[in-house]
């Protein structure tokens, strides 16, 4: 019966404190054939609540974006591409939640992306990858504000 009664009394400890660090997020570690995949395709690694993690892939140019309460932390791991940040967004158009599209950009700092180039991209700053000669990978961390 104490024998019984302590393997309880450890499950129910173990169980609180599983519970207690539900809200927390897990370490994550991801090998460099699944982040060398990750980047040739794009799509999302992690996420929290105050940020996200992407690996990014494109083969042509995008439209503008400007997202009021994300910084953009981006890090180029190979190919080229023509980016423009800054200035103001043409057509803007709300698409979800504090994210805007739009058709182009006046004004702003054009610059040339290359392997190993960092942008860090304020949240509210229209950006445009205008121009993809052949393709461009790159890794985002997304710094999400409340």
């Amino acid at each position: 019966m104490k024998f019984l009664l302590a393997i309880t009394a450890l499950f129910t400890a173990a169980l609180l404190l599983t519970a207690a660090d539900a809200g927390k997020p897990a370490p994550l570690y991801i090998d460099h054939d699944l982040m060398g995949f990750r980047l040739s395709k794009g799509g999302q690694i992690a996420s929290a609540p105050n940020y996200s993690v992407l690996a990014s892939h494109r083969d042509k140019p995008g439209q503008v974006e400007e997202h009021e309460k994300e910084t953009d932390i981006v890090y180029v791991t190979d190919g080229q591409a023509t980016l423009i940040m800054g200035g103001t967004m043409v057509g803007g158009k709300l698409t979800r939640p504090n994210q805007y599209l739009g058709d182009e950009i006046r004004g702003g700092e054009t610059h040339y992306l290359s392997k190993g180039d960092v942008l860090v991209i304020p949240a509210g700053i229209p950006h445009w990858f205008q121009a993809v000669p052949k393709e461009v990978s790159y890794f985002v961390v997304k710094v999400i504000q409340p």
